[in-house]
C-alpha cells in the first residue's frame, strides 16, 4: 500500500463523508422498524380480530392480569424513554457527564421493565395462568369455574397464547435493547468516545427504544386495559 493509501485511510472522515454514515445508520434502523412495525402490526390485528371473534365471553384482564403492577411497569419503560430523549439531548450538546447518567438510567429504566415482567409471568404462573389456558387444579380455573363469564372459561387457552406471545415478543424487544444499549454504554459512552460531532449510535439505538416504548403502550392499552 503507498503512502498516500496509507494517509487516506488513517484520516478522519469529512464532514460530508460522516453525513452519509450516519444518514446509511439511521436507514438501516428505519427499514428494520418498518418490517418490525407490520410484525406487531399482524400480532395485534390477530389478537383484535379472534377476540372480539371468539365463540364464547373472553376474559376481564382485570380478573386475571396485575393491572396496577403492569401500570408501573409502563411508567418505568416510558421513564426510560425520557430519560433516552435527555441522553440524547446531552450528547448533542457535548455533556459527557450527564450522557452517561441519562443513559444509565435508560439501561437501569429497560432492565428494571424486563425484571417485573419476569416477576408477572411468575405471579400469573403461580396462580395457574399459562399459554395452554388455567391450568386444572389451580386458583384461577377454580374462580374460572364458579363464574366462566368474567374469567372467560370457553377460550382461556386463546388468552393464554395470545397473551404470552404479544407480550413476550416485547419482552424479547426490550431485552435486545437492553444488551445493546450496555454494549453501548461500555464500549463507547464510558470511554467518552460519543462526542458532539459523533454520535450516530445515540441516536440509532434511540429511535430503537422509542419504537419499543410505542408499541408496548399499544399493547398496555388493548391487552390489560380493554
Amino acid at each position: 500500500m503507498t503512502h498516500a493509501a496509507v494517509a487516506s485511510a488513517m484520516r478522519p472522515p469529512f464532514p460530508a463523508e460522516r453525513g452519509v454514515e450516519v444518514y446509511n445508520k439511521k436507514l438501516g434502523m428505519w427499514v428494520f422498524l418498518a418490517s418490525e412495525i407490520m410484525f406487531f402490526t399482524a400480532l395485534i390485528g390477530s389478537y383484535v380480530i379472534l377476540r372480539f371473534g371468539a365463540p364464547a365471553a373472553w376474559a376481564q384482564p382485570g380478573k386475571v392480569l396485575n393491572i396496577p403492577v403492569t401500570a408501573f411497569n409502563t411508567f418505568l419503560l416510558i421513564c426510560s424513554s425520557v430519560s433516552m430523549v435527555k441522553a440524547y439531548a446531552s450528547v448533542v450538546a457535548g455533556d459527557q457527564k450527564w450522557l452517561k447518567i441519562w443513559f444509565g438510567l435508560t439501561i437501569l429504566g429497560g432492565a428494571g421493565f424486563v425484571g417485573v415482567q419476569v416477576y408477572e409471568y411468575t405471579h400469573l404462573i403461580g396462580h395457574g395462568f399459562l399459554p395452554s389456558g388455567f391450568r386444572e387444579g389451580s386458583e384461577l380455573a377454580q374462580l374460572a369455574a364458579a363464574n366462566p363469564i368474567v374469567y372467560g372459561q370457553a377460550v382461556a387457552g386463546l388468552f393464554g397464547s395470545t397473551f404470552f406471545t404479544m407480550t413476550g415478543f416485547h419482552g424479547f424487544h426490550v431485552t435486545c435493547g437492553v444488551v445493546s444499549m450496555l454494549y453501548l454504554y461500555i464500549t463507547k459512552v464510558l470511554p467518552g468516545k460519543y462526542t458532539k460531532d459523533d454520535y450516530a449510535g445515540v441516536e440509532v439505538v434511540g429511535l430503537y427504544w422509542h419504537f419499543v416504548d410505542l408499541v408496548w403502550i399499544i399493547l398496555f392499552t388493548i391487552v390489560y386495559l380493554i
